[in-house]
């Protein structure tokens, strides 16, 4: 039982705990090019927080991390089969009922740890933040806490060379052997605004990738991704760790 895991723990053990800060991982269930599982952004949902927790736990911080949330925004990619979608209503309104737990139990401190790139929480924590006035909640992105270009040789964002070297790292008996992966080539807008990042639209999946990733996971290895795991938790760790200690009354310098 790790005590900072609140599906494995126990009222035995809880109740007479007081937590500074919960953590709700949130993924997707979609498809991962050929060769990678369709709960891969849950997997590394789970393990990413799990190994971050425990490390701001070891340090003395009161962390609990709350079940993964196991589906997200997959508006664009519809047509794909067993993508299952939540649309952002949808979250707003499980988040909002998880908040409402937090706030009346007084674990004013959340943090929302995305693993998903569909899945944008800001407007919802916008909202949330004036409705709940002591919360402070925020969410992380942990594929932007570390420059990717020092552990990977493609680019991608999904199923790509890091997803795939996490999962051959995290869980190996569920990647296809290498023959079957794809190539993870994509399709770009026409229009070059959109390329640049100052204009966005939603990509239309089944029309940017053949074989729905994005990103050549060719050059994968479980030892690249044990070092990119390793180096995210632990600065996700410092993190959560600093989190729990801060004063949300007094944030700014």
């Amino acid at each position: 039982m790790r005590p900072y895991i609140l599906a494995e723990t126990n009222w035995e053990t809880l109740k007479d705990v007081n937590f500074d800060l919960a953590v709700l991982p949130w993924g997707a269930t979609e498809a991962h090019n050929y060769h990678l599982p369709y709960a891969t952004d849950n997997f590394e949902a789970d393990a990413l927080a799990a190994g971050s927790a425990k490390i701001a736990w070891e340090k003395g911080g009161k962390v609990i991390v709350l079940p993964t949330v196991p589906f997200g925004v997959n508006t664009g990619q519809s047509d794909i089969y067993l993508d299952i979608n939540l649309n952002p209503s949808t979250q707003f309104a499980i988040l909002c009922d998880i908040v409402e737990v937090l706030h009346r139990q007084g674990i004013y401190k959340l943090l929302i740890f995305n693993s998903h790139g569909g899945n944008n929480f800001k407007p919802l924590v916008r909202e949330l933040g004036l409705k709940y006035r002591k919360m402070f909640i925020s969410f992380s992105n942990w594929p932007q806490a570390l420059d990717k270009s020092n552990y990977f040789q493609e680019e991608g964002d999904h199923a790509d060379e890091m997803e795939t070297s996490l999962m051959l790292y995290l869980k190996p008996e569920l990647v296809l052997p290498k023959d079957k992966w794809g190539s993870g080539g994509s399709k770009k807008y026409k229009i070059k605004a959109f390329s640049e990042g100052w204009v966005w639209a939603e990509r239309k999946w089944s029309q940017i990738s053949e074989d729905t990733g994005v990103g050549n996971p060719i050059n994968s290895t479980s030892e690249k991704g044990e070092r990119f795991f390793k180096d995210v938790t632990q600065k996700m760790g410092n993190f959560l760790f600093e989190l729990c200690g801060a004063d949300i009354n007094d944030l700014y310098q």
